[in-house]
């Protein structure tokens, strides 16, 4: 066990870094390097549920050893940086926050993951959660075992949503909301980052940057990042008892905002695969899947529509329009600091 101390830990992580763009936020006293396991949290503007999310990571039933990388994303605020210095010099978590100064989605992702890699040459596994989420118990157990056990490149598990207006319990069952299986064993890709366990040999064999920055402030790096690797050939496992719960403020149980995430789906789902075709005749095949999946898409909306709520219905014509505007142009860019409400 290799342990460093704060006055040296700074220059070590400052060496490991290397990046004008990203510097130290805080550190934990002692820092030790031979973890394997890496937890990364992108963070932007919502301290006070950092403050769960820190929490649930201090109370994970694990004789593992595990260091926190956190990467505060709002280079101007800075409201999160605080709260992970608090964590850190209490003791109660070991690790860094490190503030990237280049705003975005895909921006803050790639530094924790980078920054991850760097400074803990010997961990393997890096598994990420949101700092809108809140860990069970056991989230990191189970999914370093399904890893151990199944030597998958990429572990994810549920994210389960937890509304501020649980008026409408129906929206659990929403695309948007519910997890993509429902069961524990081998999947052909999973979706999203923000209950995943990702190994150093993924990132190495896909290359850098992980995330696509041409998905920064879209959204779906993320997807873009799985996509690419199952077509390079890597295994996906999922754990269903691996929970994870995320915390939907009102504003985002919407039918304007429901909607808006439907057609961003579809675009990142059109970004994703154009990014994949590699010539021209595969762009123009692309292209009329594309548009001849709208009178698909009002066929399936017509059969749920008899055993689901009108919002759930729609999703698939609103994916698929998103998908045909992608097709056009249209490039949303939610992530942008000044249209995002924390």
């Amino acid at each position: 066990m290799t342990l460093i101390p704060t006055d040296l830990s700074a220059s070590r992580i400052s060496d490991a870094v290397r990046d004008s763009n990203r510097e130290i936020a805080a550190s934990s006293r002692v820092i030790d390097l031979s973890v394997g396991i890496v937890v990364c949290i992108p963070c932007f503007r919502r301290p006070e549920h950092l403050r769960l999310t820190l929490d649930s990571l201090v109370g994970q039933r694990t004789s593992r050893s595990f260091a926190v990388v956190m990467v505060e994303n709002d280079a101007a605020g800075r409201a999160s940086a605080p709260v992970a210095a608090e964590y850190l010099a209490a003791g109660k978590l070991q690790g860094l926050c490190l503030v990237e100064k280049r705003q975005g989605n895909c921006q803050a992702i790639n530094a924790a993951f980078e920054t991850a890699q760097a400074v803990f040459p010997a961990a393997t596994r890096f598994l990420m959660i949101d700092d809108d989420e809140i860990a069970s118990p056991d989230w990191l157990e189970l999914m370093i075992r399904t890893a151990e056990a199944t030597g998958a490149d990429v572990v994810g598990g549920p994210v389960l949503p937890v509304f501020d207006d649980d008026s409408q319990p129906w929206l659990a069952r929403h695309p948007a909301f519910c997890p993509t299986y429902e069961y524990t064993g081998a999947v052909p890709m999973i979706y999203g980052c923000g209950n995943c366990l990702i190994t150093r040999a993924a990132f190495e064999r896909l290359g850098s940057p992980a995330f696509d920055l041409r998905f920064n402030f879209l959204g779906g790096g993320d997807c873009d990042f799985f996509y690419r690797g199952r077509n390079a050939g890597m295994t996906f496992h999922w754990t269903a008892e691996a929970v994870i719960t995320e915390t939907v403020p009102q504003n985002r149980t919407s039918f304007g905002w429901i909607a808006k995430r439907s057609l961003r789906i579809g675009v990142i789902n059109y970004r994703v695969r154009s990014k994949a075709a590699q010539s021209a005749g595969a762009r123009a095949r692309l292209f009329a899947l594309t548009l001849g999946r709208l009178p698909l898409s009002l066929m399936r909306s017509a059969r749920l529509m008899t055993a689901s709520k009108g919002v759930i219905a729609m999703h698939p014509i609103l994916v698929a329009v998103g998908s045909a505007l992608a097709a056009f142009g249209y490039d949303p860019t939610p992530y942008e600091a000044s249209k995002i409400v924390s």
